[in-house]
């Protein structure tokens, strides 16, 4: 182990692991990925090392553009929910499913919650026993021994009319006159007036339409398709929900102090909303003790976990073939170590129920700025993963976090932070990026024209930055000057993430930006210009 540690690792990494806290957890139960005590992927919200299993020797020769097209495969096929690109055995396996909840429904096995309508069956024992009322013997003539008894058959009609013949023979007690065709009309009625269930799990009705075959699809695959396992964990999902209370905690009201440890943004390339989990939020002291101090507070926590998931989940759209899955990017920088016990406790538990109730919800788990330490002890779980699970992880070293983010995400729906340019500012995510490659010791002009009179700005961003950066004005008029608008200058690492600049053109010309990449590295360039009228 000392001589892994030694070790130089990799940046980036394809992840073996299964899925942790903050994320949303598909792995079988049966296959236990999450019980193995010094491992587990980000069963942490700040993961730990013992939840994230990494494959040291998964590196492709062909580079970038063959682990996109494998990530961007890998996703797609995620999405599979459409019920004729399903296989033959799948399908069945869809069919008899529908089959089980249709008979639980009927039989109202579900139970009753708020997401649970129409009347509540009468237990065949209750049911037996009422109907058997009016015939009970009572007590001060049971006790006359002088009454005879015998054995004798009858012929009931049936309350439709027909004569039925049916050969009964049965003790009864000579001076109780029970009619039973009094009652088989009223038993008949009650089973009559009694509906299949109604059940609602994220808003979809069960067995409604086809966004109930998507989540269906979901505890097939979260169960290999095995069936009947499949039916016992959305029987048990169910029954969760309603101690859970979860459609009343969607409407509760937990506090914002979480809201920069958890927060939805954009979108990936493939069009799956992206959720970020900061880990490293967990350093301040004070927020740390306000939610993991004691029980209450650690379950305060749970809750508010779990209502951040709901509120997300209930966005997404199950139609066959759109976008029911998140791709999760859990940042450990900074992030707490391992030995944080309270932290640790809470996310478990957190990571139990993700795994139990809310299968097959995540597209792509991808983690950054991941200490070495994290990827050589991640390492000692991966023979315990299934591949399916190994597939969805990334991960990435600090130097990398951006270059690994770019794979998945657009540039436009990047966090500042995160190395990309969306901000609150003239630009919005609907504003495209693009992106340049600037080889070593090589210098990038980008030319913008302008045909008119206009106000014009514009962001630039270099990842990694240590380059060289001016702007400058050049009107078409060949006795035009130029105008210097920025100086070059070089921008270290520190300095600002992104340029953002406007300047109003008088006359038709163009905006040139210049980048001189001065180091021995290739950087990616990312910029926009966005123009509107003088007159506004």
């Amino acid at each position: 182990m000392a001589e892994q540690c030694e070790k130089k690792m990799p940046e980036e990494q394809t992840v073996e692991g299964a899925e942790g806290f903050l994320v949303v957890s598909d792995v079988p139960e049966a296959e236990e990925t999450t019980c193995v005590e010094k491992d587990g992927n980000e069963s942490l919200v700040v993961p730990e090392p013992e939840f994230v299993p990494v494959d040291f020797n998964s590196s492709s020769s062909d580079g970038h553009e063959t682990q996109k097209t494998e990530d961007k495969a890998s996703l797609s096929q995620e999405e599979g929910s459409r019920f004729a690109d399903l296989s033959e055995n799948e399908k069945k396996a869809l069919q008899e499913l529908k089959q089980l909840v249709q008979e639980a429904l009927n039989r109202h096995e579900f139970g009753s919650s708020a997401s649970v309508e129409g009347k509540m069956p009468v237990a065949k024992g209750e049911e037996k026993k009422a109907t058997e009322e009016p015939g009970k013997i009572d007590p001060e003539t049971e006790k006359d021994d002088s009454i005879p008894v015998q054995t004798i058959a009858k012929t009931l009609l049936e309350d439709d009319g027909a004569k039925t013949l049916e050969a009964i023979e049965e003790t009864i007690v000579a001076c109780v006159h029970s009619n039973p065709t009094e009652e088989k009309p009223q038993e008949k009625a009650e089973v009559g007036a009694e509906s299949p269930q109604e059940v609602f799990i994220w808003g979809v009705k069960l067995l409604e339409d086809e966004r109930s075959d998507v989540i269906l699809l979901k505890f097939l695959r979260a169960r290999d398709f095995k069936v009947k396992d499949a039916f016992t964990m959305i029987k048990n999902t169910i029954k969760w929900r309603k101690e859970f209370g979860i459609d009343d905690l969607v409407e509760q009201d937990l506090g914002s102090e979480l809201e920069r440890v958890v927060f939805m943004h954009g979108h990936s390339k493939e069009g799956h909303p992206v959720c970020y989990n900061v880990y490293g939020e967990f350093q301040n002291k004070e927020l740390y003790q306000k939610m993991f101090s004691d029980e209450e507070k650690r379950q305060k926590f749970l809750r508010w976990r779990i209502q951040f998931l709901e509120k997300s989940i209930r966005k997404l759209d199950f139609s066959p073939g759109r976008i029911s899955t998140i791709v999760q990017v859990n940042d450990l920088k900074n992030s707490p170590g391992p030995n944080r016990w309270e932290l640790r406790q809470a996310t478990n538990q957190a990571l139990q129920l993700l795994q139990d109730n809310y299968p097959e919800f995540v597209a792509k788990q991808v983690f950054i700025n991941v200490p070495w330490w994290y990827l050589a002890l991640s390492k000692m779980i991966s023979p315990f993963l299934t591949q399916r699970t190994k597939s969805k992880f990334v991960v990435s070293g600090p130097s990398r976090s951006a270059e690994t983010l770019f794979k998945y995400i657009s540039a436009e729906q990047i966090p500042t932070q995160y190395g990309g340019l969306s901000k609150d500012g003239d630009f919005g995510l609907a504003d495209s990026v693009t992106e340049i490659i600037i080889k070593p010791s090589a210098k990038h002009i980008v030319e913008f024209p302008v045909t008119q009179a206009c106000d014009v700005s514009w962001e630039a961003r270099v990842v990694g930055w240590e380059v060289g950066y001016g702007a400058e004005f050049v009107p078409s008029a060949e006795d035009g000057y130029t105008i210097i608008i920025q100086k070059m200058r070089r921008i270290g690492t520190s300095e600002e993430q992104v340029i953002c600049s406007s300047y109003k053109v008088g006359e038709p010309g163009k905006l040139v930006l210049t980048i001189n990449n001065v180091s021995s590295k290739k950087k990616k360039l990312l910029y926009r210009f966005k123009t509107k009228s003088s007159g506004n």
